[in-house]
């Protein structure tokens, strides 16, 4: 059979023969995405779409953090997928949108730290993970309020910590916040490395330039008229719903930051006035999240399973539900909390936000910070090859 290139990963050389795919089982994920990567090189048909495919370009040989940083370079618009004369039935089976996720979906485990969290995360599904944690809040919640409290009606300044003591939300609230910083900031230093790009840091310039590409969803327009989803017609619907809960969850993020401001620096304790900064912004970016939320459960729903790794959709779909709660939680909070209902409902809000921060770090949320780092690779390779700089 005749051989069309020489890939080349880990240091193995292997040729790349017309031949029918191998499975995902067969070949792993790492080699079966070179395989299709390398058809892709040498085809270029899609380089209009997104980053990866440029990317590519630059790479006649592939290796194992090649693969990873181009994966995470894919933001799963899937227009690829659609316009490729290789994809199957053909014996090709070129299915770049599932072969990158299934190398990304490797990497939530394989960069986690520290492995004996990312091992018992493996082992276990995410939505019992999560489950387990908010039980635990709750359990501990009942524990230290009692049955009584919980169900009485409290107003006024600090209304809240009647319910729940102060130390009991803030300390264990920090606990979580900086366990989940400190697994993002080891999973980030393993990913760089993985990536090939071990001592060299990112340059001001790229870190500024991946920053604006995340917050204008640069890549979710599968080349320009939008992403093909859930079906195969192009729309800007998916950038819309990445907005709503990225942009939602920074008002949250907001909101949340300015509320510790009032209360440990100026003293004015929650409950705050519903024109307030804090009630506002976390009203705003908990809308803008559960209609983002739910837009995406639906749209996933009824997307098209041809392009899609079945494991990644799953732990997508955990993540978003478990966001989607937190902000509907939230949301209820606020809006009962002069009543009897004030106790339960934010202890079920303080459970699942638990639940969030500590599932957080193994699952879908991580590819926040991967997806940045790759573009800011992007960005530095970009700036060093000798073309004109991006706006």
């Amino acid at each position: 059979m005749p051989t069309t290139g020489k890939p080349t990963i880990d240091g193995a050389v292997w040729p790349l023969v017309v031949r029918e795919a191998a499975s995902v089982s067969q070949a792993g994920v790492f080699e079966e995405a070179a395989r299709q990567l390398t058809v892709c090189n040498a085809c270029r048909y899609c380089e209009g779409y997104c980053a990866v495919y440029p990317a590519l370009e630059l790479r006649r040989a592939l290796t194992r953090g090649d693969v990873t940083y181009l994966a995470n370079l894919c933001h799963d618009c899937r227009a690829c997928y659609y316009a490729c004369m290789y994809a199957p039935p053909h014996e090709f089976g070129i299915n770049i949108p599932q072969a990158l996720a299934e190398v990304r979906r490797d990497g939530y485990r394989r960069h986690a730290r520290p492995r004996t969290g990312a091992g018992l995360f493996a082992a276990t599904p995410e939505v019992l993970a999560a489950c387990a944690v908010a039980a635990l809040v709750v359990g501990l919640a009942l524990w230290l309020v009692g049955p009584a409290r919980m169900l009485t009606a409290q107003r006024g300044a600090g209304a809240f910590y009647q319910i729940v003591p102060y130390w009991a939300i803030v300390l264990p609230g920090l606990g979580l916040f900086c366990y989940w910083l400190g697994v993002w900031a080891a999973g980030a230093r393993v990913f760089w490395r993985d990536i090939d790009m071990q001592g060299r840091a990112p340059s001001p310039r790229a870190a500024l330039g991946a920053a604006w590409d995340v917050l204008v969803l640069r890549w979710l327009r599968g080349g320009g008229p939008g992403c093909p989803y859930p079906d195969e017609h192009p729309s800007r619907a998916r950038a819309v719903l990445h907005s709503l809960v990225f942009y939602g969850f920074l008002a949250a993020a907001a909101s949340t930051t300015i509320a510790a401001i009032y209360q440990d620096l100026l003293g004015r304790l929650p409950p705050y006035p519903l024109a307030s900064a804090p009630v506002v912004l976390g009203t705003l970016g908990g809308v803008a999240m559960i209609l983002g939320a739910v837009g995406m459960l639906v749209a996933k729903g009824r997307s098209d399973r041809r392009p899609a790794s079945g494991p990644m959709s799953g732990i997508e779909a955990v993540f978003v539900i478990t966001l989607g709660l937190a902000s509907l939680s939230g949301l209820l909070t606020l809006a009962l909390r002069s009543t009897r209902v004030l106790g339960p409902t934010l202890v079920i809000h303080l459970a699942i936000v638990a639940a969030l921060f500590v599932t957080a770090p193994y699952g879908k949320f991580v590819h926040a910070i991967y997806r940045y780092l790759a573009l800011v690779r992007r960005r530095m390779e970009h700036d060093s090859d000798g073309r004109p700089a991006e706006p």
